[in-house]
């Protein structure tokens, strides 16, 4: 019999903390991402990342990791983090950061964010959580809460952002539909002709949004590429914001 198919359409915070505690999905699986996505590639995350946020590579740092999950991802942040001899705050669920080590430098709150602030640092990362945050309608003030906590010339990183505007322009070239037949063969290409339906999803407005409402709060704030070759970098960007 064919094994059934896994679901990577997570309902949020919750659906996270169930998938943690299923035996049959792996790290990476409980995170959101399927397997030919994710694995092997955290190194190449993770530098990209650190590009962005160059605290990462400075000894004794404090970091923050917001919605960490339990993939090689944040594996790899805390082994570097430990190298380093820097700080890290992680924030999850319970069920999510019992799949994690229990480490004399790594600091484990529990719960959806905002809870305890235990600020500032000289990094925070919020990866791969933008979406799940914005569809609960909660986008706006978990960002305002996120960079409250920066300490003078710290950053924040929103990474990896599913813009439905920038896959759709992806679409619509001839890059796009080649990546469309070779990773979704006999499938009928997506429906291109609309907006996002019923703003449920991140579009060029909302990211333009959240630029112009950091800035307007003393902020400076980017909209930065994913570096190529990594698996979504046609179609989600990230966002800095620095506290100058």
């Amino acid at each position: 019999m064919k094994p059934a198919e896994k679901n990577f359409d997570v309902p949020g915070y919750a659906g996270f903390r169930e998938r943690a505690t299923d035996p049959t999905l792996t790290p990476n699986e409980k995170s959101g991402f399927p397997e030919q996505l994710r694995a092997g590639q955290s190194g190449a995350i993770f530098a990209d990342i650190g590009a962005k946020l160059p605290a990462l590579a400075m000894p004794g740092a404090r970091i923050l990791d917001i919605g960490c999950g339990c993939s090689d991802l944040t594996r790899h942040i805390i082994d570097s983090c430990g190298r380093l001899g820097q700080s890290l705050t992680v924030i999850d669920s319970a069920e999510v950061l019992r799949q994690l080590p229990d480490l004399p430098y790594v600091a484990k709150v529990e719960g959806p964010f905002p809870s305890r602030h235990p600020g500032p640092f000289d990094a925070v990362l919020a990866y791969s959580v933008a979406q799940y945050v914005f569809a609960e309608g909660n986008l706006v003030p978990f960002v305002d809460a996120a960079a409250g906590l920066l300490g003078p010339g710290g950053g924040f990183l929103i990474g990896d952002i599913p813009n439905w505007t920038m896959r759709k322009r992806f679409l619509n070239s001839a890059a796009g539909a080649a990546h469309h037949r070779q990773h979704y063969p006999g499938r009928p290409m997506p429906d291109l002709s609309a907006d996002a339906p019923g703003g449920a999803e991140i579009d060029d407005g909302t990211v333009m949004e959240v630029l112009a409402r950091m800035r307007r709060s003393g902020f400076h704030a980017f909209i930065l590429p994913q570096a190529a070759g990594l698996p979504m970098a046609n179609r989600r960007e990230d966002i800095l914001i620095v506290r100058p």
